[in-house]
């Protein structure tokens, strides 16, 4: 049966999508199928009205607007950056939770910002036209140029404009987003009950988490009128009853060709792990010296943790023998069918694939550990190269940047350098040495950059001296450079704007030989071969995740696993059965005290078929009558395989339940104003 799913699953590439399995694009989604398969009609005013309620946090997560006041539900794991950085070692808030007195008492959230897709318009042959008559390289600067005047020539005031591409280049779309700069935190559970079962119960099922935050938007410093928001249905949905997931799914790699999986599988993937998996243990043990050295990590060392455990299995399924030879069969009838007919112009895309993703074996290592930063660890340097490449890319004409660094997006890396965020300086000093001596080890100690900024130091003292010298921890230092651009870039001493400064030549010469012998070949060849798919399907299939907005449906249902059903409800009830009293499994004192006073049959987390991946995090569970029935926050472990497949069978997404959100917020922790203003009466 299982081989059966995979090779249907696999079929995508070449039949279009089948049972649950979609990240649909509101302009392309499939009411039809849905009509067909469900029943059940949906129209183009409810399309419209969801869409305006999803908002995308730039932080890589979504949430939505649930109120007229501009209050967004999301994941407290979407906060948590917000949580810890509000906190102090006298004031825990991860610990403790938070609850706004009122409005006046709402937290603004540093460098967190918000947006709302308000339209699209397709753009793909005005792109075609920058690029006809190129070679790869040539065409992937025109591309690069011409994206930007569209950008550009879009953008207002509160509007942002990003060019989006689609199903690998087949299509771009210029996406128009209303941009909210302004959160505020006005509730957030503690941590052990948002995050009950940390990391053994991660991508697990059942679960009981309450893994949900209140932000609010504000626009002139008065909370934001909005419009379009979803109302809660707090007693959620049927089992078998149908449901719909809006968000912004991160990324997915479903139409990778075979030789793009393979670099993933021999390369990337598992470089990434034998780096991050010993970091993992360095911040455990840090944080294990005292209580303040946890509450540094926490965060960090939560985020490190889920990302080991997806990229662990995506590395299980790409060693999975059926994926590749089901990808090459699939791979090799599209080649047959462009083959025999000379219009569809792809003939030469998969050698020429195959061509770029050998060449990036050979520049990857320099080029991750330098451009990529994974040398230069920490919010320090980050700060640094951020603002060395700002001032150098701000005294260019807006096409001739890099891309991060044009108008459009100057405004993302403004609110990234200057918000008020902490930096620990022994944190700062343990991410760095790390990094240098992964750098020292994978590039060798006779590496030109090796010698170059480590030279006869060790990377515990370099790291040392570079953070116990650097002012870029204070917001002001930074705003001084930011506003003082390269005069004030010139001038400085600071010691890690000097590194920055000094690895630019070199961070940017490998760049271009990326640029130039990876990326603009790897997109040409991508478009190539997109554009024959679009002549042979059309539009019957969706495209890869990108985090931009999409909409996916399905059912609440379980699964079977080693022979037994996994119901799709879990219940607080079982949550108190599951608590031992020791983390990541102890309940909150509030939670304790409660018990005797609460509806222990109150559902609590629940799991359904629809296909998301990160990114949708915060994401809303509708019904059809557009009402919030759940907030999803995870998936399954069978989900993590999402990247390359979808499995009807097990493939599960996980969401809060909203009946245990009107529990939590009216019995357990008295938030009465926010009760009212989501309708609970």
């Amino acid at each position: 049966m299982q081989k059966k799913i995979f090779i249907a699953a696999m079929a995508l590439g070449s039949f279009g999508a089948l049972a649950d399995e979609g990240m649909w694009t509101y302009d392309n989604f499939p009411k039809a199928e849905l009509a067909r398969r469900y029943g059940t009609k949906i129209d183009d005013a409810w399309l419209n009205r969801l869409q305006q309620a999803t908002v995308r946090l730039e932080t890589g997560c979504t949430g939505s607007f649930v109120s007229a006041n501009g209050l967004i539900l999301t994941n407290h794991h979407c906060a948590a950056k917000c949580i810890a950085d509000l906190s102090k070692p006298e004031l825990d808030l991860s610990a403790q939770g938070y609850l706004a007195a009122d409005r006046a008492h709402e937290l603004p959230c540093p460098g967190y910002e918000v947006s709302v897709l308000i339209g699209t318009e397709d753009i793909t042959a005005r792109i075609a036209s920058a690029v006809t008559g190129l070679n790869a390289a040539e065409a992937g600067k025109a591309r690069k140029r011409r994206r930007t005047e569209l950008e550009a020539a879009c953008e207002q005031a509160d509007i942002r404009c990003e060019s989006v591409s689609l199903y690998d280049g087949g299509q771009y779309f210029l996406y128009k987003y209303r941009r909210y700069t302004d959160l505020r935190l006005a509730f957030a559970p503690e941590d052990a009950i948002a995050a009950f079962g940390g990391d053994p119960d991660n991508f697990q099922f059942p679960r009981y988490c309450l893994d949900m935050s209140l932000l609010r938007a504000y626009e002139n410093g008065k909370p934001a009128k909005v419009v379009n928001f979803l109302p809660i249905n707090f007693d959620g949905p049927a089992a078998g009853e149908l449901v719909f997931v809006s968000g912004h799914p991160g990324s997915t790699d479903r139409q990778l060709t075979v030789a793009q999986l393979q670099f993933l599988r021999d390369v990337q993937i598992p470089n990434w792990l034998l780096r991050n998996s010993e970091l993992r243990g360095r911040l455990i043990q840090f944080g294990k010296r005292d209580e303040e050295a946890r509450r540094q990590v926490e965060n960090r060392l939560d985020g490190l943790e889920n990302s080991i455990k997806v990229r662990r299995k995506e590395l299980d399924a790409l060693l999975d023998e059926r994926l590749l030879a089901d990808k090459s069969k699939r791979e090799r009838e599209l080649q047959a069918q462009v083959a025999r007919d000379a219009k569809l112009g792809a003939t030469d895309a998969w050698k020429n694939m195959a061509a770029a993703s050998a060449q990036l074996r050979e520049i990857y290592l320099p080029y991750l550990f330098t451009e990529g930063r994974a040398g230069f660890a920490g919010d320090l340097f980050f700060f640094a190269r951020q603002l060395v490449r700002a001032a150098a890319e701000r005294d260019k004409p807006n096409t001739e940047r890099l891309r991060e660094y044009t108008d459009a997006a100057l405004k993302r890396v403004k609110v990234a350098v200057l918000a008020p965020t902490p930096v620990y300086p022994e944190v700062e000093q343990l991410l760095l040495s790390f990094s240098l001596e992964r750098m020292r080890e994978w590039l060798g100690p006779d590496a030109a950059v090796i010698k170059q900024v480590i030279g006869k130091e060790s990377p515990d003292s370099l790291a040392r001296r570079l953070v116990q010298g650097s002012r870029l921890g204070d917001v002001a230092a930074r705003r001084a450079l930011w506003e003082g651009g390269q005069a004030a870039i010139d001038a400085s001493t600071d010691p890690m704007i000097l590194l920055a400064k000094s690895l630019d030549a070199g961070s940017r010469a490998w760049r271009k030989r990326y640029e130039d012998e990876v990326e603009s070949p790897t997109t040409s060849a991508a478009e190539h071969i997109a554009r024959a798919r679009f002549a042979i399907q059309g539009a019957r299939v969706y495209p890869d995740a990108t985090f931009t907005l999409r909409l996916n449906y399905g059912k609440v249902a379980g699964w079977i696993e080693n022979g037994a059903p996994v119901e799709p409800f879990t219940t607080l009830a079982t949550a108190y059965d599951r608590a031992t009293g020791q983390a990541p499994f102890s309940m909150p004192d509030r939670w304790l005290k409660a018990k005797p006073t609460l509806d222990l049959s109150t559902r609590f987390d629940l799991s359904t078929t629809n296909d998301i991946v990160g990114g949708n995090s915060g994401s809303a569970l509708v019904n059809a009558r557009g009402e919030l029935v759940g907030l999803i926050f995870d998936g399954n472990i069978h989900s993590i395989s999402g990247g390359y497949w979808y499995d009807e069978e097990k493939n599960r997404a996980v969401a809060v339940h909203p009946a245990i959100i009107r529990l939590a917020l009216t019995r357990v922790y008295g938030a009465t104003a926010l009760a009212q203003e989501l309708g609970i009466r």
